[in-house]
């Protein structure tokens, strides 16, 4: 039937600068999410100060709202006493009444005054509390939606980390042979070449020795330097050595890394986590200098 796919074919696997392109796209996008993110963070910041100010107004239009309900109602008391003949039998009880009359008109405005504040206030507050809840509703969408863009452009990071040669099914690699002028096995070679891509190194990199163990004369070794040999290394290098480990670590079971070593421990992709080792001595053979990564 036209339009079906033959069963088993699979999609082609897109290539570098296919994937290289898709990455740059969705960096673009994810800087403007965040960008907006970061405003709506701000504004609600503001509302959040703007919602607690209406409330305080609101806490003190209810103060004022009950003093002068409690005023109006004291007057009412007043002009009740006044009127009764009896508690005030020498009194001039129509002057009396006169003055408490007008007092009582003043308090009433007051009371409609402060009536009227409170209502407006309340309206105030309840407005800001759902304009609040619709602020922070937006942002945490928002939020969730930059954070799904960055596990896309994670999960693109890691395809454009190619497999190494060699790689047998359940995981264990075939022996390589060094060559070229570098005297490294091709596995060494690809790794070293994608440190190269993601890490900006400013000092040479050591790979083939004629040393009489380890993996230096096999040539599936290389130290990458932190700082020139022997020189502990700046606080910033020493994070570089710490990303570039930790990305040897993540990548590694697709390029073939079976150990690495850095700042005087060991960290053994068959035997997760990093293992502290004896001191050897030195800055360079402690390896504070430089991250030593060794291939299968």
């Amino acid at each position: 039937m036209f339009g079906t796919a033959a069963p088993g074919v699979a999609d082609p696997k897109p290539t570098e600068k296919q994937l290289k392109k898709e990455l740059s796209d969705l960096r673009k996008k994810v800087d403007r999410l965040i960008a907006e993110y970061n405003a709506k963070r701000v504004a609600l910041a503001k509302a959040r100060d703007e919602e607690k100010a209406a409330r305080d107004r609101l806490a003190k239009a209810e103060a004022d709202y009950q003093a002068a309900r409690d005023a109006v109602r004291q007057m009412a008391v007043l002009r009740y006493q006044a009127e009764s003949a009896m508690l005030l039998p020498d009194m001039n009880t129509a002057a009396l009444n006169h003055q408490l009359k007008e007092e009582q008109a003043a308090r009433l405005i007051r009371y409609d005054q402060v009536r009227v504040e409170r209502q407006q206030a309340a309206q105030d507050a309840e407005r800001l509390t759902d304009q609040l809840k619709a602020q922070a509703a937006e942002v945490a969408r928002q939020r969730a939606d930059a954070e799904d863009l960055i596990e896309e452009i994670k999960d693109k990071l890691d395809d454009l980390i190619p497999v190494a040669p060699g790689r047998r099914a359940g995981g264990t690699w075939a022996p390589e042979l060094p060559g070229g002028t570098d005297n490294i096995t091709p596995r060494m070679r690809l790794f070293r070449t994608e440190v190269e891509k993601n890490f900006s190194l400013r000092f040479p990199v050591g790979c083939y020795r004629a040393d009489s163990s380890g993996e230096h004369p096999l040539g599936r070794a290389c130290d990458f330097m932190m700082s020139s040999g022997g020189a502990m290394p700046t606080p910033e290098m020493k994070a570089l050595g710490d990303s570039l480990a930790a990305w040897a670590i993540k990548n590694g079971p697709k390029l073939g890394v079976m150990y690495v070593i850095w700042q005087q421990r060991i960290y053994h992709l068959g035997h997760p986590g990093w293992r502290f080792m004896a001191d050897r001595g030195g800055i360079t053979a402690n390896h504070y200098d430089h991250v030593h990564i060794s291939m299968y």
